[in-house]
């Protein structure tokens, strides 16, 4: 099915591994012009080893002014921007009595606010030009409160109901903001993850993963190509009448509305 998304200009915000990169190579496969974002250089080199026609940029979105900055160098190298997607950020977990105001804070800027700060930077022309799709990658952990992760849920959570407050003030100017929610996803961040947990409990990380997958009820953790695919469907034309929708992909784990 030929999506529409040949020639369009793609902002990937933390393109530079696990999900976000799934996400630019998903779009170059369609045919788009892809920029990914990556505070870390040598992971952008890496990236870019693997995409070669991907133009790379360096930005920190915790900031404001570096997050305007990245817009105006993707919009130098592939024109206007049709599509973003965000996908930048961790924020780090914390066991429940080790939390103080810093780390609730600290959640919020890797998070929250690196989101916020690109879509700052990009829907003012989408809005001018009457035409644009945002995409916010958001984990699950907005809607189900983890106790070692009561930060970056709380960031999740404000990040849904931002996209979706958007999406009601951009559509009458043709702008769509939905998001989607991946639950567990095979990236190296839960590898690490996993790696820890069967450290802590002695045995080996087959079985933890075993374990876990064995209470997905599509019986196993989701693949960064997985989320990709949805990205895509949310960007293109096919989805122009989806708009502030909050897409769960977490195999069924979670019943929840």
């Amino acid at each position: 099915m030929d999506l529409e998304l040949k020639g369009r200009a793609v902002l990937v915000t933390g393109g530079s591994k696990g999900i976000g990169l799934a996400c630019a190579r998903a779009f170059l496969d369609e045919g788009a012009r892809v920029a990914i974002v990556s505070r870390d250089r040598a992971n952008l080199e890496t990236a870019a080893a693997q995409l070669p026609t991907v133009k790379t940029i360096v930005a920190d979105l915790t900031g404001a002014e570096d997050a305007a900055r990245m817009a105006q160098e993707a919009q130098r190298a592939l024109g206007p921007i049709d599509v973003l997607v965000n996908s930048a950020g961790a924020a780090k977990r914390y066991p429940p009595d080790e939390l103080n105001a810093q780390a609730w804070h600290a959640a919020m800027d890797a998070k929250y606010f690196t989101y916020i700060h690109a879509m700052d930077a990009v829907l003012p022309s989408m809005r001018s030009r009457r035409r644009g799709a945002v995409v916010n990658i958001i984990g699950t952990g907005g809607k189900v409160a983890t106790p070692i992760h009561l930060p970056g849920g709380a960031a999740n959570s404000a990040l849904m109901l931002a996209s979706v407050g958007l999406a009601s003030v951009y559509g009458k100017f043709g702008v769509r903001i939905n998001a989607i929610n991946p639950g567990a996803t095979m990236t190296g961040r839960i590898r690490e993850a996993l790696a820890l947990e069967a450290k802590a409990k002695g045995v080996a990380v087959n079985k933890v993963l075993e374990d876990g997958q064995s209470q997905v009820p599509l019986g196993r953790y989701a693949d960064p190509a997985d989320i990709a695919r949805v990205a895509l469907f949310l960007a293109s034309d096919l989805a122009a009448y989806v708009t502030g929708a909050i897409i769960p992909m977490d195999g069924g784990l979670n019943p929840i509305i």
